[in-house]
């Protein structure tokens, strides 16, 4: 049986980032997507200028209650950009109500970066954020989203392993099962994840080639990945490996296509490496 994710997030109308890049991973894996616009912006907020954006929290709202009267039913749960407090209390109705039997519920805790809170965020939102990672099978955060979700200052890299592997074990005690941390580097030389199974106390490291600058959709491309591989029974650890990889081949193929990292990576010409990874 062809399985069903439900997609919670924003649509920018130029940038390869959120739904732009969640759709076509999704569905290369077989895994049919089921969409909860949370906002529509004209383009990611990321140094392109003044973009539009229509946050979409009534609509959201109007969509489950829908959707409940049609008893619809998830076999995945993944959510990324959420814009207000509102719309993490939806998600939760939504987990509590459609989740199927076995429903992994997968969060990338869209918040901050670079040791701060992305605009538009009060300095509360964290604390909401945990709400919905207590209900996680599987959360990425980055090193910032780490820091503030267990109320911790920032900390800048490089970093060792015994903090890293520090961070991932109290993040689990929030409640998700396995924890996939990003933008972990020890050096300058390469940069990458980490993974951490909670019930086998495992924690494995995937690191590539560390570029300069900054490529944007990056996050969303690997927590997308990570979970079409999940609904397709791959494991977290090998999971987290195909997910740093096919980001390092898309920065690769962007800097030898010459284009200009602020509208996205050049992920196209990689999805059929996540063929042989289908569930048939």
């Amino acid at each position: 049986m062809q399985k069903k994710v439900l997609a919670v997030h924003d649509l920018s109308g130029i940038g390869k980032v959120a739904l732009t890049v969640t759709l076509p991973i999704l569905s290369i894996l077989k895994i049919e997507s089921c969409v909860l616009p949370t906002a529509l912006l004209s383009t990611h907020t990321g140094g392109l200028g003044q973009n539009t954006y229509l946050d979409l929290t009534d609509e959201m709202k109007k969509i489950i209650h829908h959707w409940e009267t049609l008893n619809m039913r998830f076999d995945g749960i993944y959510t990324g950009y959420l814009g207000n407090p509102k719309q993490i209390d939806l998600v939760l109705e939504a987990i509590d109500q459609m989740q199927g039997s076995d429903c992994p519920i997968i969060i990338d805790p869209v918040m901050a970066d670079s040791g701060k809170l992305y605009r538009g965020f009060a300095v509360d939102y964290p604390e909401q954020m945990k709400r919905l990672c207590q209900k996680a099978t599987i959360i990425m955060p980055n090193l910032t989203e780490a820091s503030l979700l267990l109320n911790e200052p920032y900390v800048e890299g490089p970093y060792t392993k015994g903090y890293i592997e520090g961070l991932m074990r109290k993040l689990s005690q929030l409640g998700p099962k396995n924890i996939i941390l990003t933008g972990v580097y020890f050096d300058e030389s390469e940069i990458g994840a980490a993974s951490y199974d909670r019930q086998t106390d495992e924690i494995q490291y995937v690191l590539n080639q560390k570029f300069p600058g900054h490529y944007f959709g990056t996050g969303d491309i690997l927590a997308s990945i990570v979970t079409g591989l999940t609904l397709s029974n791959v494991a977290l650890h090998e999971a987290t490996k195909v997910a740093v990889d096919f980001v390092g081949a898309a920065i690769q193929q962007t800097i030898t296509d010459e284009k200009d990292p602020k509208f996205g990576v050049s992920f196209e010409g990689e999805l059929p490496s996540l063929l042989p990874y289908i569930l048939n």
